[in-house]
């Protein structure tokens, strides 16, 4: 039997919209498409919590499922909106089934504050486009999450909100100026948790979609000085996608195999499936 992934969809259903009609997937699709090709095949069905009438498919429960990731998100959980609410007790839920639970910036959020974390606006800012110089510690180091991560390290991005604080039975792997919670594991009510702060699901086509959106409001907060400049970020960024080692545009711009190297940007996922997804289905 394949591989069955849940895939937690972390946005309203306008955002999830507006995202397909501009990108042409949505958050979760695009993510459970990732999550295919590193696991060589395999299937994946779609939750979107933020819907008050989300349900998993028929005959169908949290326990059937090899592993479980979330979503980043446009929503933000200071805000405490119930759409925001129902993904906090969907953790809860997911960490009580113990099934192998994955999430990216939101996701990572999400878990933290159901196990007894906080979440809050970043007061440094917002991390866009590429997280710099991850460093793991020395917990990291060991940690599977990150096997084959160097000392330091780059990952693709996008969060206005982090992590303020773990929550009692966690464990800090790696952390960047920006935020202090790059990677971490929690655990809670039997469950194990693995979750980064960015975003090893992204394509350099997504990342440049999202700054492309994004441009007016990055231009205000001081990420780029005009919209020509803008324009010409995303350009580059979007090389990235036909041409990996596109140099001009790894010089320009301070990028490394990290985030150039499709393999290499996806790691954290293969860990997860490699150390927790497989293990746990071949258990079943």
């Amino acid at each position: 039997m394949s591989l069955r992934f849940l895939v937690v969809e972390g946005n309203t259903r306008a955002t999830r919209e507006a995202h397909l009609a501009g990108f042409g997937a949505s958050p979760a699709d695009h993510y459970g498409a990732v999550l295919l090709e590193v696991a060589g095949g395999g299937s994946y069905d779609i939750l979107c919590p933020a819907d008050p009438d989300a349900s998993l498919p028929h005959n169908s429960a949290l326990k059937d499922y090899d592993g479980v990731v979330l979503t980043g998100s446009a929503l933000h959980l200071w805000h405490g909106e119930p759409e925001s609410m129902r993904q906090v007790e969907l953790a809860r839920a997911i960490f009580k089934a113990n099934v192998p639970f994955f999430g990216s910036c939101w996701g990572l959020q999400v878990a933290a504050v159901a196990a007894g974390g906080a979440v809050h606006q970043n007061p440094r800012g917002r991390e866009m486009g590429f997280a710099r110089r991850i460093v793991p510690n020395s917990a990291g180091r060991t940690h599977p999450l990150l096997k084959g991560r160097p000392e330091a390290y780059e990952a693709p991005c996008s969060h206005l909100d982090e992590v303020k604080t773990l929550p009692p039975d966690a464990t800090l792997l790696a952390s960047n100026a920006i935020s202090m919670v790059q990677a971490a594991e929690i655990r809670h009510e039997g469950g194990t948790f693995w979750g980064v702060q960015y975003h090893p699901e992204f394509t350099p086509n997504l990342t440049a979609y999202l700054i492309e959106r994004r441009g007016e409001t990055l231009i205000e907060e001081g990420l780029f000085t005009d919209k020509a400049q803008h324009e010409a970020y995303v350009a580059d960024i979007r090389a990235l996608e036909d041409n990996p080692k596109a140099r001009h545009v790894a010089f320009r711009h301070g990028l490394g195999p990290d985030v150039t190297e499709p393999d290499l940007r996806v790691l954290e996922l293969r860990n997860f499936i490699e150390a927790r997804v497989k293990p746990h289905h071949a258990a079943r």
